[in-house]
């Protein structure tokens, strides 16, 4: 079994255990579930053939809805079972453009808004009968406008305060844009998880020839936004951090925005050094790629580009040649989020699963047990780091 996965089974479930995928988080969901079933058999207790733990081990934990659209656009959830006295959670992919609804003789793809409107409708559908709904929305939705400068909307904050008044108890996303949105619904779950070893497991996995110390690794935040997740990962794997910040031009204006005037480095020498270049997200992609070009005029080695999420909202080709000019060795983003084919097609990207992660935060909540050894995974890094070392110290 691995570890990590055996609990406390004293400790009752909340409910039956449901998981509902929606359409866009689907094959992540399928995943996430293959995991639960084969846990839960191989468990062994007496107490598990007690009417407390009622459906416990099943062949399968997912529950079927089904979503309908009318000519007009509009549309209706319907939960194709019971889900009375279940612990349910929803899981939803708002950036999935790979799916479209017909509008009488248009189609359109979906957008975030029709997948967070979707997420609402199954939670309407519930309508109140399950013991406790959970949300898992790896990306989340409207994270980017979470904080309000100005006479403007708070998405993020208003999207987080419609959910937990429908009656959702814990709001589970990934790697939040800025964590102190949480302070919207100060009374409910609400947990920002990091996969930082995910991408260090992914890496070395992946590569050979790495040697994870100060003398030869670094890590690279490519804005101030990024500082803390940067330090968190240095600090962990013992190496020095840098980072970039943007001048700006404040004397005019393009686009309503004012221009970089100069990207300018903090942190010490980096010649020769491999490193991550770490950030939340990837959306067009212009400054990853601008930062991996100055490191590289810098003198750095191998340049790993990690990003939570990967949008690549202006498509491949920039990427396709970055990497054939040698400004950066491997793309790691995880698949929390969907991926196109042609993204998976690229010799230069690596995957990094996030379903066995998922599936033990599930595991753990569905047994009202604390979650923060899985929120922290500092041992489980150093871990796969001295694992990876020895087999050159050899």
């Amino acid at each position: 079994m691995a570890q990590g996965t055996t609990k406390d089974l004293t400790t009752l479930p909340v409910g039956r255990l449901g998981l509902i995928p929606l359409v866009s988080c689907k094959e992540l969901g399928d995943k996430v579930n293959e995991w639960l079933v084969g846990w839960r058999r191989e468990r062994s207790h007496e107490e598990l053939n007690s009417f407390a733990f009622e459906g416990y081990q099943r062949d399968s934990y997912l529950i079927p809805v089904q979503t309908a659209r009318f000519g007009s656009g509009e549309a209706k959830s319907t939960v194709m079972e019971s889900v009375r006295g279940d612990d349910i959670y929803i899981m939803v992919d708002v950036c999935n453009y790979s799916l479209t609804y017909s509008m009488g003789e248009y189609t359109n793809i979906m957008s975030p808004d029709d997948h967070f409107q979707d997420l609402k409708r199954v939670i309407g559908a519930i309508g109140g009968k399950a013991r406790r709904v959970n949300v898992i929305m790896p990306y989340l939705y409207e994270s980017r406008q979470s904080i309000r400068s100005g006479r403007e909307s708070l998405d993020c904050a208003t999207a987080l305060q419609e959910l937990v008044d429908m009656g959702v108890e814990n709001i589970i996303t990934f790697d939040a844009h800025d964590t102190r949105i949480q302070n919207a619904t100060p009374l409910h779950g609400f947990e920002s998880v990091q996969p930082a070893y995910q991408f260090i497991k992914a890496l070395l996995k992946n590569e050979q020839g790495l040697h994870i110390d100060n003398d030869h690794f670094m890590i690279i935040s490519p804005d101030e936004g990024s500082m803390s997740r940067a330090i968190y990962l240095a600090n962990i794997l013992g190496v020095d951090m840098g980072m970039y910040y943007k001048r700006l031009d404040y004397t005019r204006k393009i686009n309503g925005r004012h221009p970089v005037a100069a990207y300018e480095f903090l942190g010490p020498d980096l010649k020769g050094k491999d490193m991550i270049l770490i950030d939340d997200m990837i959306s067009s992609g212009d400054t990853v790629i601008k930062i991996a070009s100055l490191l590289k005029e810098r003198g750095a080695g191998r340049i790993y580009i990690c990003s939570t999420f990967g949008l690549f909202t202006d498509g491949l080709e920039k990427f396709d040649k970055a990497h054939e000019e040698g400004d950066f060795d491997k793309v790691l983003t995880t698949n929390l989020i969907y991926q196109s084919p042609e993204l998976l097609s690229r010799d230069y990207y690596i995957s990094c699963d996030m379903s066995k992660y998922i599936a033990l935060i599930i595991d753990t909540l569905n047994h009202d047990l604390s979650v923060s050894h899985l929120l922290n995974p500092v041992d489980r890094i150093k871990r796969c780091v001295n694992e990876y070392m020895s087999q050159y110290d050899k």
